[in-house]
């Protein structure tokens, strides 16, 4: 009997010891998070071996065991639905996480995934928009520099790709990596967390917000910038075919979602991949012409830096790249995925801006389109005017969704209320949000009507944050436990790259604007 209590105390005494060891370890880790070294993850619902306190997550997964066989035995939940162990709970004892489960239950790995094919065209429909039409004139102020800026921006921009998407991600106790985070806003917010849990988000937020509704507001200015080129002799103004553009997307107000307009998604990016091929096709015709010796190394120090903006913009895709990994059936493949998306738009995107300044060299225009002869301009421009109308509304419900989760909730949760009511109809204050910001883009077109200066400040602005900045300073506080040396350099020079051209062609933009204002520049 004293022999089996003197095991007892002894068992306890050791118990103890290992619980004080492990929180101590847990205190000194929690330091060094703070400092910046690792990311405190805590409270994000994984214990990792570094900063947890083993016998904790073994009580927490014992419990979701016993918790997951009641309401299995109760029928809430289907069979195959089986959770994995601590990937599956929460450390705070919240329970599974949000991300795991849809309504009614079913888990969300039931919702069909697509294939890597799949998910490289959503990245190249995303890559090689409309928007490659402005990258000519960027080869006009930056020559055979500009060229190379082409190249550099898409194996910067399919590195912080993929560097965004290891953020998601952090290794369990087995060193199994497993998917902790859902979006590009958990990124930021786990790295503002503890201090500012919610800033890291507001600030992505703010960003896709001013991306999304100027990407808006270049579709309504191309449109009006194509249609009048097209048809000079009409005594119809660019304000006027803005106008008369943004009519037709007025019942994008009434859009609850995109199912309408994705059945047209596949055909758009078709014709503009016809439309592309029309123009290399008669670029290519006057190939005895071309004008190699206005391609030169010297740049405009002016307007370069708006060149600079202008390809980072044609290159943004982060924004639904966690959305999009997620989705696929195989996330192993993604990394495979982004290189060859990224190789073929760099080599459509150079070869195009290329053969189309050789063919016009100092007459290139911000549209390229509105150098081709009248005999053709207006067949190719009324294709990408219907292009550009039929794409609005993917970013404008973009815009909408955001704007509607930050500003409109139940409860409490936010500055106003929902905007849907019980039934599903849109309120009058959420339907006067989607007309306001339809007028909203209408108003920009019309009061700053110059594509390349609005597509250079925006890729300046948000486009170079998106995809240089925050992904790898991102990288940095997430994973640096796990950096190889080259893995900090790349991400410190992107940084640091990435800020000078950001500041550069924000200010050049900015005073490209004040210029046209000023003087009153047309394109």
């Amino acid at each position: 009997m004293a022999h089996l209590i003197r095991h007892k105390i002894t068992n306890k005494l050791t118990n103890a010891a290992h619980t004080v060891s492990h929180k101590s370890q847990a205190k000194v880790s929690g330091v060094f998070a703070r400092l910046g070294f690792q990311a405190a993850t805590d409270e994000e619902g994984l214990g990792f071996a570094e900063c947890d306190d083993l016998d904790y997550d073994y009580r927490q997964g014992m419990q979701m065991d016993v918790l997951r066989g009641e309401e299995e035995e109760g029928g809430d939940m289907e069979g195959e639905g089986e959770l994995e162990g601590d990937t599956r709970y929460q450390r705070d004892g919240t329970g599974q996480r949000q991300s795991t489960l849809k309504s009614g239950g079913s888990l969300e790995e039931d919702k069909p995934k697509i294939t890597s094919w799949e998910a490289g065209w959503n990245v190249t429909n995303a890559i090689q928009g409309m928007f490659v039409l402005g990258l000519p004139y960027a080869i006009l102020h930056g020559g055979y520099l500009g060229l190379f800026l082409i190249i550099f921006a898409a194996v910067v921009c399919c590195y912080t790709g993929k560097i965004l998407i290891a953020c998601l991600y952090e290794e369990n106790e087995d060193g199994i990596k497993v998917r902790v985070r859902d979006s590009y806003v958990d990124i930021a917010n786990a790295c503002c967390a503890p201090r500012f849990p919610a800033l890291g988000g507001h600030v992505v937020n703010v960003a896709q917000i001013i991306e999304l509704v100027m990407t808006c507001i270049l579709y309504v200015v191309v449109s009006g910038n194509l249609m009048y080129n097209s048809f000079p002799s009409f005594p119809v103004s660019q304000k006027a075919w803005s106008v008369l553009a943004t009519a037709a997307l007025l019942p994008c107000a009434f859009l609850k979602n995109l199912k309408a307009v994705s059945k047209f998604s596949l055909l758009c990016t078709l014709a503009h991949f016809v439309i592309n091929i029309l123009v290399i096709a008669y670029c290519l015709s006057r190939a005895r012409e071309w004008a190699w010796e206005k391609v030169k190394f010297y740049i405009d120090v002016k307007k370069f830096p708006i060149s600079i903006g202008i390809i980072v913009f044609s290159y943004t895709s982060q924004i639904f790249l966690p959305s999009l990994e997620g989705n696929m059936q195989k996330p192993s493949e993604f990394h495979c995925m982004m290189d060859w998306t990224h190789i073929t738009a760099c080599v459509l995107k150079g070869l195009f801006a290329l053969v189309a300044y050789l063919t016009w060299a100092d007459a290139t225009k911000e549209v390229i389109t509105d150098n081709l002869p009248s005999t053709i301009r207006a067949v190719v421009n009324l294709f990408l005017v219907s292009k550009a109308l039929l794409s609005y509304p993917l970013p404008f419900f973009a815009a909408v969704e955001v704007l509607e989760k930050s500003l409109f909730q139940d409860g409490g949760r936010a500055l106003f209320p929902d905007c849907y009511g019980p039934g599903g109809q849109l309120k009058t204050w959420g339907l006067g949000l989607r007309v306001g910001l339809v007028v909203f883009t209408l108003l920009m077109a019309v009061f700053v009507p110059h594509f390349a200066l609005l597509m250079g400040l925006t890729g300046s602005l948000t486009g170079a944050g998106l995809c240089f900045l925050l992904p790898s300073l991102f990288h940095l506080k997430l994973q640096w436990r796990n950096l190889l040396w080259h893995h900090v350099f790349f991400d410190v020079s992107i940084f640091v790259i990435g800020g000078i051209c950001a500041i550069s062609g924000l200010i050049h933009s900015i005073e490209g604007l004040i210029e046209a204002f000023r003087y009153n520049i047309h394109d």
